[in-house]
This record gives structure tokens, sequence and C-alpha cells, in this order.
């Protein structure tokens, strides 16, 4: 019962929205933008309230909305309209005056001439009366024709004494009128001059007179005007249609003979059966759905189907509804299975892909680093791509944190609200995995405050993933080089900043489980917290040793300006090539300088050699930052000065441990508010390294007995030589396609282009 309810309801609703959307279109007669009515009287194109509302003056209409009911006039003719028709029944109902003589208190004489418009009275739908005793009427100025009729009087009713008879000439006459009548106007006679009554000549629209006049005794007493109906034609050469034949519309052309010219060429517009509306308007003939017209009267017990231009009546046939049921239901079942195959597959693709990628990007070398590694790794999490898509939006561009030579650093916000920092490096070659892998290995085994925190990694994409707790405020480098910079770094921020970078890689060197070598320290590689403390980051280089082990060979890494000029020569990386790296660090935070410049001479563009010239030649606080020489006692100045000079020594050896120096700046710091600290600025000019590494046997003077020389000496040997060697490795690599060993230089250190550098 329900559903026979909800049928209903909705048939209901489909009839009355077609049936509205049919009234809308049949509504809209007029030109866009204009007024279809005046009063109760609808107006269509091509007639129209106004000049730019009608196809051209002929057609213009006035309406006059301060008389009740409102008026309505042809302006070109100045007849008074009654009603519109369209259709194939076209026709204007005006006005017609009542012309009559003899008539007390309304004699009239009322000429109509529309001669030239395309305008005429219709021939069949008018009849000209003659009304009066012993009455003659003509009409007049239509020579050579003569039309009129004759009345008698019988008896004193004007029609007889049946006044729905026809005017058969007892009381009243009628007659036809000529085609294409554009001139009405009447004249008198009177069969006897002794009978001069009132006397009545007009047109009028033959259907009005019978249906509508039933007194016609008195029906014209006080009346001026009868309807009478106009026929009309739009001359071709002011409606110009792109085709004579639509499909739901066609023009028909007049071709009259006769004298007048709108009538010798003229046209009038039809919309063909089974459309309505205005042919004269573009997609003014809509179809009708003759279905919505009681369609069982139609088609009886069959479906009524409504179509352009007409309809059809299709009978029921069960066997078609049940075919279509069960194809449609096929069909169905069929596209279902294909979607469920289709996830299926594509969901085991991923997993194979995914498989694949983990394979690529090292999960089997990381299990077999985490299954030896003597320091559980466990707790770090592994993400899933899913995640970490999320987390970054999908890596937005707007997202990228830096980039650098190993891959690209993304801000991310995992479902428990953590800000991140996602690490998407660079498509892998197998050195690059191991290189990935072991950044993992490494900084899952790391838990110090001025280390960065790996959080996680990903493997099952096509790059591998690393997840580190976001650092908000840059690298260390930004604030001593950027000028724009709104935070200047204080003294006492970077000797704090300085103390704990030692302390973290002392605890690499010496706390941690397994002893680690950064190979990288820089101060791009520094990063800041919320509160600018240090964070030593990116171990994408670094390596681990076991215990008893003092070094390692490898190939040459690391970043020009910071590189031990010993492991460069050697190939043998030991922790206190961490330390040369630390000293550039150390000197940084003094100068504010990077750490090389193609402005400096070239003896000095290297930072470590322009640092240990200026002190061996007792001009350190010439290059000293004037914010610390500001803010620093010169003390201070020079013992920060003495531990960088120790640190950059030739001789590894000769270079205190990481966790020498972390103390030496402890005790910097401890000592600062300490009034009694008094440092002689010449001090450090007697400060000498001894820059020969001796070896077993071997004595640390020259055959010849003489002095050893200086660092700043040996540094102006040395540079020029490791530079020549940089230089050929990068025209090697522009002209073999690749670089001859992984050393790197990092041109963002200087304001020249590499061509200048090359």
């Amino acid at each position: 019962m329900r559903e026979k309810m909800v049928v209903r309801f909705v048939s209901s609703f489909t009839f009355l929205l077609l049936l509205t959307i049919r009234l809308a279109f049949s509504a809209s007669i007029a030109k866009n933008g204009c007024k279809d009515r005046c009063g109760n009287v609808s107006i269509p194109y091509p007639f129209g309230i106004g000049a730019k509302c009608s196809l051209n003056p002929w057609f213009e209409v006035s309406c006059n909305d301060t008389s009740s009911p409102p008026t309505i006039s042809l302006t070109s003719i100045k007849m008074e309209l009654l009603e519109f028709r369209l259709g194939r029944d076209e026709y204007l109902r005006v006005k017609s005056p009542i012309i009559s003589k003899n008539c007390s208190g309304r004699e009239t004489s009322r000429r109509v001439n529309i001669t030239g418009s395309p305008f005429c009275f219709s021939e069949s739908m008018n009849k000209f009366i003659a009304a009066g005793c012993n009455n003659e009427a003509f009409m007049t100025g239509i020579e050579p024709t003569i039309v009129g009729c004759e009345s008698a009087c019988i008896g004193n009713r004007l029609f007889g004494p049946n006044p729905n008879a026809t005017c058969d000439g007892s009381t009243c006459c009628e007659t036809v009128i000529p085609s294409r009548l554009h001139v009405f106007n009447a004249t008198f006679q009177s069969k006897e001059s002794e009978s001069e009554g009132c006397k009545l000549a007009f047109l009028v629209e033959e259907e009005w007179f019978y249906n509508n006049i039933t007194d016609k005794s008195s029906a014209f007493q006080n009346v001026d005007y009868v309807p009478a109906l106009l026929d009309w034609a739009i001359p071709d050469e002011a409606f110009e249609l792109p085709t004579k034949r639509g499909r739901d519309y066609y023009c028909n052309g007049h071709r009259y003979m006769d004298t007048e010219p709108y009538y010798l060429n003229s046209s009038r517009c039809y919309c063909y059966g089974g459309y309505e509306g205005n042919a004269y308007l573009p997609n003014g003939c809509q179809d009708i759905d003759e279905c919505l017209d009681g369609p069982h009267k139609r088609c009886g017990n069959a479906t009524c189907v409504n179509r352009p231009g007409h309809y059809e009546c299709e009978r029921k046939k069960t066997w078609i509804i049940i075919f279509g049921i069960s194809l449609g239901f096929g069909v169905l079942c069929l596209a279902i299975a294909g979607w469920w195959l289709y996830k299926f597959l594509k969901k085991r693709r991923n997993i194979k892909l995914k498989k694949k990628f983990f394979k690529r990007n090292g999960g089997l070398l990381l299990q077999q680093q985490m299954s030896s590694s003597e320091s559980s790794i466990e707790k770090t999490k592994i993400f899933t791509s899913k995640e970490l898509d999320k987390a970054t939006d999908y890596f937005n561009k707007n997202r990228v944190l830096g980039q650098g030579g190993q891959g690209t650093v993304y801000k991310g916000m995992l479902v428990d609200g953590r800000i991140v920092a996602v690490k998407k490096s660079k498509v892998v070659d197998a050195e690059k995995v191991e290189e990935f892998i072991n950044e993992v290995v490494i900084l899952s085994q790391i838990n110090h405050r001025n280390v960065v925190k790996l959080l996680g990694c990903c493997l099952e994409t096509e790059v591998p993933l690393l997840v580190y707790e976001f650092i908000p405020n840059g690298t260390l480098f930004q604030y001593l080089h950027d000028q724009s910079e709104e935070f200047p770094l204080s003294w006492d921020t970077r000797l704090r900043i300085a103390k704990e970078i030692a302390e973290a890689l002392s605890y690499l060197h010496s706390a941690a489980s397994i002893p680690i070598y950064h190979r990288d320290i820089k101060s791009s590689n520094i990063l800041l917290d919320e509160k600018y403390r240090a964070k030593v980051s990116d171990f994408g280089t670094s390596r681990s040793i076991s215990i008893d082990q003092t070094h390692l060979t490898t190939h040459v890494q690391g970043t020009f300006g910071y590189l031990d000029p010993e492991y460069f020569q050697s190939s043998q990386f030991t922790e206190k090539s961490d330390v040369y790296s630390f000293g550039v660090v150390l000197v940084e935070l003094l100068t504010s300088e990077k750490p090389i410049s193609l402005e400096r001479a070239e003896e000095g563009r290297s930072l470590a050699t322009h640092f240990i010239l200026s002190v061996e030649e007792n001009q350190l606080f010439d290059i000293v930052d004037a914010r610390v020489t500001k803010q620093a006692k010169d003390g201070e100045v020079v013992m920060v000065a003495k531990l960088a000079y120790r640190c950059l020594s030739l001789c590894g050896r000769k270079r205190p441990t990481m966790k020498e120096v972390a103390m030496e700046l402890e005790r910097i710091l401890s000592l600062q508010n300490d009034s009694n600290v008094q440092h002689d600025q010449e001090e450090i000019e007697y400060v000498r390294i001894d820059v020969t590494c001796p070896r077993d046997g071997v004595s640390t003077s020259t055959e010849a007995g003489g002095e050893q020389p200086t660092n700043a000496e040996k540094l102006k040997i040395y540079f020029p030589i490791v530079l020549e060697k940089v230089r050929q490795q990068y025209r090697c690599g522009y002209a073999c396609g690749v670089l001859t060993l992984p050393l790197y230089y990092d041109y963002y250190y200087s304001n020249q282009s590499k061509s200048s550098f090359i």
C-alpha cells in the first residue's frame, strides 16, 4: 500500500513539474527582456511595447497604464487593440468605429485608413452591417467596387421581432467585404424621403456579432465601437529568418498580385502540429506533451510515449521487460565482479610493488643491521606510505623545509598532532641505499638532547623516507651569514651553541654504544630548536666503528672548507677529523665569515687558513665579528680562539678530543661571570702547534736541526693543492659526466658561480 502511494506521489509530482515547464515555455512570447502584458492582454513578438521590443515601427505598441482598465494602441495605425492571437488563425482584434446618421446625440463619421501598412480587415471573419428604417448604406473609398446593402423597416424594433435572427434585410442587412480592405467609411441613402430615422453602419467581427449580441434591438444605441479583426503579415525585408523551415516551425510566403508592396512579398510563421509557442522567436516553438492531456484516452491500455511533435502508443510486452531486467541484472553482476577483480589485482600489485620498493630501498639490509646491532632499534616506528602522504599533504611543494645533496625535507603533521620533518631521499642507487640505511641505524642508536631524534622510516615507497622530530628555527648557518635575520646571535648564545655541539659529538665519539663518526660537521647541519638549542643533524655519510678501531678508510666525502686535510690526503677518517670540522664551525661562530669565500685573497679563501694566518700574525681581533668584540671579554675570545686553533691543527694527533673540547668550553662558560679572569691579547701570539706528526723512532726536528714550519706556512702550501684537486674533480665531472671522487663543494658558501670557481 505504501509503495503504491509513493508511486502515485512521484507520478503526480512529475506531471505537475512537466506542466509547469510547459506553461513556462508557453509564457515566453515576448522578446527577451521585454514586457509581455498590458493589463490582462498578452503582447507577443513581433509586436512589443516600445521600439526596442517590436520587430519594426509597424508593430510597436503603446500601453496606457493610467486608464482603468489599461488601454493598448497600435502606434503605427492609431487603433486601439483588444486582443492578439498567433498561430494558424493569426489576427488582431481592434475597435472598429460605428458610423451613424440621424441618431440624436451621437452623430459620428469616423473614417479608418490603414493604407500602406501590413494590416488589413479580415475578409473571412468580418461583415459589413447596416441598420435602420429604409436604410441604404454603402462603403466608400473602395472605387470602382461598390459594396453595400439595403434594410427595410418592419415594426418599431430596430432588428425585427427575432433578436437572434440574421440581418436578412427586414430590419438590418449585411454583406461581405472586399479582400485586403485598408479603408473603411460609409454613406447613407433613404428609400423614402419622408422616413428619416436613425441609421447605422459598421464593420464587425461576424462571430462576435452573432454570439455575443443577444438583444440586437438596443445593443448599439449607446456604443461607439464594435470589435473587428485585422489580418497582418511581415514584409520579407523586415524579417529575415535563417531558413523558411526549421525543426519545429515553418514560414509561408504571401504572393498576392496586388499593388500593395507589403503583400506582394511577405511571410507569416507558424509552429508545426505538436508544437506551440511563438514561431517568430528563436526556439519559440516548444513541444507539446500530448501524454499529459489524458494519456489513457489517447492510447487506451497502451503506454503513451511523448516524441518531439507527436506521441506514440507502445504496447506492454512482458517478455521484453523480463529480458531487460535480466540483462540489466547480468550487466550489474558483471560490473561488480569486474570492479572486485580490479580492486583485488590492484591491491595485489600494490603489495608486490611495496615489497619491491622495500627490498630496493634496503629493507633487507636494515633487517640485517637490526639483527647484528648491539643496541635495540626496535622502537623506531615503521610508517606506512599512506600515513606520510596524509601528513605532508601528498608532499606538497608548499611544505618543503629545505633541500640537500641527499634529498628534500618536508614539514608534516601526524594524526596524533605531532609536527615532524619528513626527509624524502632522491632516487637511490646501491651506494645511496647503503647511506640511507646507515643513517637509520645510526640515528636509531642515538639518544641525546643535542642530536635530532629519528622517529621512524618508510621503505615501501619508490624513494625511502625518514621521519624526524621537527626543529623550527632553521640552521646555524642562516643566523651566522644571513644579515636579514631578525634574531642576532649574542656571544653567550654562540658559546652555548658551541658547547652543545661539542657535547653531542663527544657523545657520538665516546658515550654511544658504538662510536659514531659524523663525517660532515658544518653550520648548515646544525639546527636550532624553539629555544635556540643546537641539534646536530644529517647523518647520511656517518659511520659507526667497532671499539678496537681507530680510523675508517673510505672514499673522501665531506664539504670543502670543513674537510680535514689529513683525511683528504690519507683517506683515513678518525674522530679527529670531526674535531677539525668542528674547529671550522667554532671559527664561524667567532668571525661570522663563510668557510670558503672567493672574495678573500687566494691564500685566505679557506676560513681555516685565514684564521690561522691571522692568529700567527697576531691579528686575531681584525677578523672577529664586531658583535662579538662588543659583547665578549678579550680573554674569552682568546680562549675560544686558542681552542679553535688547536682543533685546526694539520696533525690530527695534536688535536684535542671532542670530550676535551666540550670540557674546555664548559670551563670558559663557567668563567664568564668571573671578573678575575684576565687574558692578555698578546698571549695568542705565543701559541704554536707542532705540525709534525711524530712517528715511532722518528725525531720531530728536521734533519738540519732547523725549526718546523708553522701551521699557517704549511696551510699556504696545502690549501692550493686541495683546491686544485677539487677543480680537477669538477672538470672531469663535466667532461666525463661523473665525478671521480665523492668529494663535493658547496657553492652555497660563496657568492661566486661554479664556472668562476673552476
